[in-house]
């Protein structure tokens, strides 16, 4: 008789993305560390965002949110596809410190964002903590338009609002010999129920090179659809790399630590086999549990070509040409 045992990390086949979802396999649900100070059991208090409709829940936001300024859409970066539906946008999300299923988006909204700062420290030359509605101030966002492709295999055309990483790096002076930049993702285990499986390595961590954290595609979000970055997207602040998988752009950073030592990412410490450093998209190496060769568009459910870097190849793909013994795609 054959007996399973099941590794601590894995979930049950009720929780995990429908099939279809995934090209008819089961897959792992990737997804966006430091405490941050926020007073136990603190709750926010909801409002609707302004023209929507009241009915609809998902629209809330918390009242003591501030507004995003007026920002520019980037058209440098167009996505080639329509937005996918704001709705399917804020309600259809990974993110194991509020649960493993993608329906966490009510869970998540218990979070209170504000005071929120990052700490950004380590090899520079001036390490600081900084109050998210400040670096808002001091470096200005606007609007960009990204491809987001999921290793799950299903893909959102998002309207992100922030500014690039190397702003913020450029404020705390990485020293030359820093090769790298680890994201924490706040623990809030008031407000984050997930945080008591204890088998998952909490903090959620996530890391890139240096040279990556340059590139102009790196994106700090603080808003979405024009609107404030809600909790179960990431906000207030994340990290996004939008010629990854979705698993590599971290949510809710709060600390943020440049170093010359490779960061283990959260999913890499889970499965190393599965879910690796690099993970730029490759529509010609698959999961070893299913294809990347194809994606399924939320919204429409219309499936696509994946493309190479997620068809931002034009600019990320001399980051890599140096790289032929790295396992770039997983």
């Amino acid at each position: 008789m054959r007996i399973h045992r099941r590794r601590g990390w894995e979930i049950p086949e009720s929780q995990a993305t429908p099939e279809a979802f995934v090209l008819n396999r089961r897959a792992l649900m990737a997804a966006g560390g430091a405490a941050m100070l926020a007073p136990a059991g603190a709750q926010a208090q909801w409002l609707f965002g302004p023209r929507r409709d009241a009915a609809d829940p998902w629209t809330r936001l918390p009242a003591d949110l501030p507004d995003l300024p007026a920002a520019t859409r980037n058209m440098r970066y167009v996505p080639g596809r329509d937005l996918s539906p704001e709705r399917d946008t804020v309600t259809f999300n990974n993110f194991y410190e509020f649960g493993s299923d993608k329906g966490i988006w009510q869970t998540a909204l218990r979070m209170p964002v504000r005071p929120w700062t990052i700490k950004v420290e380590g090899m520079v030359e001036r390490p600081g903590e900084f109050g998210v509605d400040d670096l808002i101030r001091r470096i200005g966002i606007e609007e960009r338009v990204y491809r987001l492709r999921c290793v799950e295999a299903w893909a959102m055309t998002v309207p992100w609002t922030g500014f690039e990483l190397s702003k913020l790096l450029s404020l705390v002076g990485p020293l030359a010999s820093a090769k790298y930049v680890r994201f924490e993702t706040a623990t809030i285990p008031a407000v984050m129920p997930g945080l008591r499986q204890s088998w998952y390595p909490w903090p959620h961590i996530e890391g890139c090179t240096i040279e990556e954290a340059a590139n102009e595609l790196s994106f700090m979000p603080v808003g979405l659809f024009g609107r404030p970055l809600p909790p179960q997207n990431g906000g207030p602040f994340r990290v996004v790399f939008p010629w990854k998988y979705g698993f590599k752009s971290g949510k809710s950073v709060s600390r943020i630590v440049l170093t010359d030592q490779r960061p283990k990412s959260f999913w890499e410490t889970l499965q190393s086999s599965e879910y690796g450093f690099w993970a730029n998209v490759n529509p010609e190496v698959p999961h070893p549990r299913w294809s990347q060769a194809t994606e399924r568009l939320i919204g429409s459910n219309e499936r696509v070509p994946t493309r190479l870097f997620n068809g931002y190849g034009d600019f990320v793909a001399g980051l890599y040409t140096n790289l032929r013994n790295e396992r770039l795609w997983a």
